[in-house]
């Protein structure tokens, strides 16, 4: 029984610090990272009233919603964008390569409109059903068009009734391009040419499917942080982590000593599922985040801390380390479990009611407590109970235990 359990003991130990070496680099760079981590373009954006649209809060939704839609399908990873005030919208870019395509992109109004030769409007944007890029067998780049069934029908009109003669198709009232109709058009479908690139087509496809702003908006403001800005914030983020886990490491292994370490070594567990996790949700790491990471490693000792002290009172009330421990694991557990509730659902809060970096301190403060409970309840309490099981550790200041227990209590042990 005393080999089985230090056999378990010594192998949870090799696993743990094996994996934690192993994977603890490459989890912690593939988790995609913020603007304020990695670099890129800040730009700040203001609702303007026209004579045809005002300004209002289902303008400025509906406005959020088609720029979210247009920077998630510019590929760009984990942008936000959220509402500043009554009129202004905040759109940041994390690691955008080439700021002022992308800035074209989300700020241009992209009212698509087809006209016949004498000014009138037939089609609009909102009879699009479906816009892509395509090459056609020339080698020409275009933007295919497919409309709804009202669209089809109002485009086929316009065909019909203006063969030989020009249509035009105007993006913001310039004309992208004005073909000469040779026949009737009924398939619900048309083409855009005049693109140079196909990335030129991909850009106006993607305007076109978002659709059109419901009210104009003015760029005010653009901010870049650049990759050396990033890096520096990186730095020390890093540099903070390893401090702060180097921090708790030592404090655990000089205080409670062999207990210590066990808790040390469950902390690495701990990480590696936090860090696993986040990569899992597909999370973007903002400093705000590694700030929350930084603070529940901290809470995470907490719990473990909470159970040693238990331990210490039981043992010296005359218990044996089994049941000491035992015993400290039980009591420890409610007042553990009442903190990291009330911890838990504040960060219910700042994720509902947050934006941004905020959001993400929430959820790696809120993931990092429920992992801190489980590796203190359950990783920790299996190490340390066949690590006294295996009874080659008996001297009870390894456990971090320099008092003795009275002597009238010596003989309540059980043995």
């Amino acid at each position: 029984m005393r080999k089985d359990c230090l056999g378990k003991l010594l192998a949870a130990i090799v696993i743990i610090i094996a994996v934690f070496a192993m994977f603890i680099e490459p989890l912690a760079l593939s988790i995609r990272q913020g603007l304020d981590l990695q670099g890129g373009t800040h730009v700040v954006l203001e609702a303007e009233d026209t004579p045809t649209a005002q300004v209002n809060d289902d303008a400025m939704e509906r406005v959020i919603r088609i720029m979210e839609k247009r920077v998630n399908e510019l590929g760009l990873a984990e942008p936000i964008v959220q509402r500043q005030g009554a009129r202004r919208i905040i759109v940041e870019l994390p690691g955008v390569k080439d700021p002022d395509k992308a800035i074209a992109v989300i700020g241009k109004t992209a009212m698509l409109e087809f006209q016949d030769e004498d000014g009138n409007t037939v089609l609009t944007g909102t009879d699009l059903k479906e816009a892509h890029e395509q090459t056609d067998q020339q080698g020409q780049n275009l933007v295919g068009l497919e409309f709804t069934d009202e669209g089809g029908k109002k485009f086929a009109e316009l065909t019909m009734n203006n063969v030989g003669r020009r249509i035009a198709i105007l993006l913001d009232g310039e004309v992208l391009t004005a073909p000469n109709v040779k026949e009737a058009i009924t398939g619900g479908k048309a083409v855009i040419t005049g693109q140079r690139t196909l990335q030129e087509a991909h850009e106006l496809a993607i305007l076109l499917r978002s659709g059109a702003l419901p009210v104009k908006v003015n760029i005010i403001e653009t901010r870049t942080v650049g990759p050396s800005l990033g890096q520096d914030s990186k730095d020390k983020s890093v540099f903070a982590f390893a401090i702060g886990l180097g921090a708790v490491i030592l404090f655990m292994a000089g205080f409670y000593r062999l207990s210590g370490i066990i808790a040390d070594i469950s902390l690495m567990a701990y990480v590696i599922l936090l860090l696993a996790i986040l990569k899992l949700l597909d999370a973007t790491l903002t400093l705000p985040g590694v700030a929350g990471i930084i603070l529940s490693i901290g809470m995470a000792v907490d719990a473990n801390v909470l159970i040693f002290e238990h331990f210490k009172e039981e043992f010296l009330s005359g218990k044996s380390l089994r049941l000491s421990m035992d015993a400290g694991f039980k009591r420890a557990f409610t007042t553990i479990f009442d903190s990291n509730i009330t911890t838990i659902i504040a960060s219910i809060v700042l994720f509902c009611f947050g934006t941004g970096s905020i959001r993400g301190f929430a959820i790696t403060l809120g993931l990092g407590v429920v992992l801190s409970m489980f590796t203190a309840i359950t990783l920790t309490q299996y190490m340390v109970k066949n690590m006294i099981a295996a009874n080659v550790f008996t001297n009870p200041k390894i456990y971090g235990i320099n008092e003795l227990p009275e002597e009238g209590e010596v003989n309540k042990r059980d043995k």
